[in-house]
């Protein structure tokens, strides 16, 4: 039972997220940031979200400013699912490498 409500706390978290970053990225030309993955804990205090920036070489630039303004994702994050959730889960995230991984693998094979 709360696996089913972690998953669905998850998806929309992720749905949320991404429309977010759409937003603050449109500024940014030639940079996307997308959301691949959202986990959330057991009490739901917890949110971790995997993006996938492109182009790669940018990611741990993006991603720190992604870090430093995480209040900032959080509270716009509130103001969207407010009234769907009633705490706010903090915010962690990570580079999805996953694109990256399999480019390098498909590269090799080739060779």
């Amino acid at each position: 039972m709360q696996e089913t409500r972690q998953n669905k706390i998850a998806r929309l978290l992720q749905k949320e997220l991404s429309l977010i970053f759409q937003e603050q990225t449109r500024a940014m030309h030639g940079v996307m940031v997308s959301v691949t993955r959202t986990k959330v804990s057991p009490d739901l205090s917890i949110c971790t979200a995997y993006l996938s920036i492109f182009p790669s070489d940018k990611g741990e630039e993006i991603l720190k400013n992604v870090e430093n303004s995480a209040s900032q994702i959080r509270y716009s994050l509130g103001q969207r699912v407010r009234h769907q959730l009633r705490i706010i889960p903090e915010l962690r995230f990570f580079i999805d490498d996953s694109l990256d991984y399999i480019e390098r693998i498909d590269e090799l094979l080739k060779k």
